[in-house]
């Protein structure tokens, strides 16, 4: 089983995840929606794993602050293969810039909810200490215009990456990687 792990503010009905639903449906896949709150969507996450892995191998990919939950809980899943997609490494201190009453955007219906410290301290709780590279895939575009691909280039050495110029944090032409993804996660 796959899991799709979106990113801040996203959903399981954004566009990477129908496109990965599509393309991956024959390995088994699901895009759940997560909780706002960093320690409810882990656990929420971790609870999949444990259920799935009953049944067979697990996967995880994860795009930017998704990416950050995969690469946290790679450490306690020490056989599950994950792919990243532009993932966040600080989000404790990338999404700062959404704390307030509304700095959350919900990109699925508009609505909007209130990102606090908490949320943040939440973030410097969860960072990964140990990234097992051998199970790991990065894909990245230094166009990013939301996060420094740098930073997850540097972090994640010695994994296996896909370094692009240009693109964005959507991760423009990720169609054109499913193979290599599904040959990943097999």
């Amino acid at each position: 089983m796959i899991i799709y792990i979106h990113g801040f503010g996203g959903s399981g009905e954004g566009q990477k995840a129908r496109l990965l639903r599509q393309a991956l449906k024959k390995e088994g896949i699901i895009a759940p929606s997560l909780p706002t709150h960093p320690t409810l969507a882990v656990q929420t996450l971790r609870e999949l794993i444990e259920r799935f892995r009953q049944m067979g191998p697990v996967g995880l990919i994860g795009s930017s602050l998704g990416g950050f939950y995969a690469l946290h809980l790679s450490q306690s899943f020490e056989s599950v293969r994950v792919v990243v997609i532009n993932p966040s490494i600080n989000p404790d201190v990338t999404l700062r810039r959404a704390i307030g009453p509304t700095g959350g955007i919900n990109f699925y219906d508009g609505s909007r909810y209130e990102w606090n410290e908490a949320h943040i301290e939440a973030l410097k709780a969860l960072r990964p200490t140990v990234y097992r590279s051998e199970n790991l895939l990065l894909l990245t575009q230094l166009g990013d215009e939301l996060l420094d691909a740098n930073e997850a280039i540097e972090a994640l050495k010695g994994c296996e990456q896909v370094i692009e110029e240009g693109g964005d944090h959507s991760f423009s032409g990720l169609e054109r990687h499913i193979d290599r993804i599904r040959g990943f996660l097999r």
